[in-house]
């Protein structure tokens, strides 16, 4: 049984999508399943607010006089928002996508310190494109929504006809006799 969508449904192939990191900053303020959830999702939409203006800068100029100083603070709101991922309870950390997610902006970070580097200081323009900003960008928060996703749905938990069998589940009647007769066995 699948839960149904939060996200608003493209009509031409019924599925979700957000096509603006300002729809991603109104989903992840919607998105909220608790006190942790809220807190990583309120980061993520700062996150995507500042990718936008970045974006826009890009795409009007790759000055590096007007960019550099925007990657820079990205490179600090990303740190923040590193810190606060990893200070996460235990239970996120049990996740998949928690380790992806942290790589995913790790590598943004080395990223955009490489973008900042490369040319040179004396060079005029970066040559880092919107294009390949927003490829990364999209990347990350993909990422980032996945473990929320992920995080909510374990938080709700899943049906029990969804979940597949486990052998380490209750034991039976006579699994448990067995069991205890193997035991007081091995203790005489």
């Amino acid at each position: 049984m699948s839960t149904p969508s939060r996200l608003r449904l493209d009509p031409s192939t019924n599925l979700p999508s957000i096509h603006s990191f300002g729809e991603l900053s109104n989903f992840l303020r919607g998105a909220v399943a608790d006190e942790d959830s809220r807190v990583v999702s309120e980061s993520m939409a700062q996150l995507s607010l500042h990718i936008e203006a970045i974006i826009a800068q890009l795409r009007i100029s790759r000055m590096r006089t007007n960019v550099a100083p925007m990657l820079v603070d990205m490179l600090s709101v990303l740190r923040a928002h590193r810190t606060l991922v990893v200070k996460l309870p235990l239970a996120w950390r049990g996740l998949y996508e928690y380790a992806a997610y942290l790589q995913a902006l790790n590598n943004f970070r080395v990223l955009i310190g490489q973008w900042l580097l490369d040319g040179g200081p004396r060079s005029v323009d970066l040559l880092l494109t919107a294009e390949d900003f927003e490829l990364v960008a999209w990347r990350t928060l993909g990422e980032g929504m996945l473990m929320i996703d992920m995080y909510d749905q374990w938080r709700r938990g899943e049906p029990a006809e969804t979940q597949p069998p486990s052998d380490l589940g209750p034991l039976e009647e006579p699994q448990l006799e067995r069991a205890l007769q193997w035991w007081k066995k091995l203790r005489l």
